[in-house]
């Protein structure tokens, strides 16, 4: 039975996809982002044991050489996270699709449908896929949060299980890309345009700072995608970077775009075509 690795689970949210809808979040990411703003969600635990001498009410303990997380006795402090050296959480569960898919059906009188983040993902394909046939047999709508790692070209397979993909595209700036990533980041265009002509693509971002090559990748992003908005409603999240929650030493070092410059780039976007377009 394919069990993957969860982070949390969000039972309603207005910010993950269109409409109310349950987040899914999975452990383990393959890219190391700079401004990445859940750095807890990047790695698995190595069960060092630091975080178990740290905690205030013991909630955490070693047994076997691993660590094991009391979910009673937890208060959610997250010192657990704050004392982490290894961009991790021990608070991060196994659980198996039908496990997942039980705390999903107590929410479907509410939900419009889930979406599952992380972390990245779709480096839990099997666990997806599986996921996603049990989702529609409620009705709901399945949607993917990917960092743009994947490529969709070669996953006929997930894309048809999914009903639309809301894709990072952080940089149209190869070079500025990979430097944001920490790794590969070429093609992330090309995986938006294949996703968006096929009326996949319910959702792009971009997080922009002046000290990145924001506005050239706004204004790419919106050039290229505005002819697709006839295979379905693409919305274009412009997020301001905000040095909460992001680690150190890029918490100081990246500058936080102004309400004026951000409006800006909102008007770029739509005087090149783009309907739906949302600053943040």
């Amino acid at each position: 039975m394919i069990k993957a690795p969860i982070n949390k689970i969000i039972d309603q949210s207005f910010v993950d996809g269109p409409g109310n809808r349950t987040a899914v979040f999975f452990q383990g990411c393959n890219y190391h982002c700079a401004y990445c703003h859940n750095p807890e969600t990047i790695n698995l635990c190595m069960n060092c044991g630091l975080c178990v001498e740290t905690c205030p009410v013991h909630a955490l303990s070693i047994v076997d050489g691993k660590v094991v997380w009391n979910e009673d006795l937890c208060c959610k402090c997250d010192t657990c996270l704050k004392t982490c050296p290894h961009l991790s959480s021990p608070r991060v569960k196994w659980m198996t699709a039908d496990e997942v898919f039980e705390r999903i059906k107590r929410n479907a009188p509410f939900i419009k449908g889930i979406s599952t983040s992380g972390g990245e993902c779709t480096l839990y394909k099997p666990f997806l896929i599986e996921l996603f046939g049990k989702v529609k047999g409620l009705g709901l709508t399945a949607l993917i949060d990917s960092n743009g790692s994947m490529d969709f070209r070669d996953n006929q397979d997930l894309l048809d299980a999914c009903d639309g993909v809301m894709l990072d595209v952080k940089s149209t700036e190869t070079e500025e890309y990979c430097s944001l990533i920490g790794g590969d980041g070429s093609g992330i265009m090309d995986k938006a345009i294949y996703l968006a002509s096929l009326g996949k693509l319910t959702e792009v971002r971009t997080v922009c700072s002046p000290d990145f090559s924001s506005e050239k990748t706004v204004d790419d992003v919106s050039r290229s995608l505005a002819e697709y908005q006839n295979k379905g409603d693409i919305h274009y999240r412009i997020i301001s970077y905000r040095h909460y929650g992001v680690r150190e030493p890029y918490r100081q070092t990246i500058k936080e775009p102004s309400p004026d410059w951000m409006a800006h780039l909102e008007q770029t976007a739509r005087n090149n075509g783009m309907i739906h377009v949302t600053v943040v």
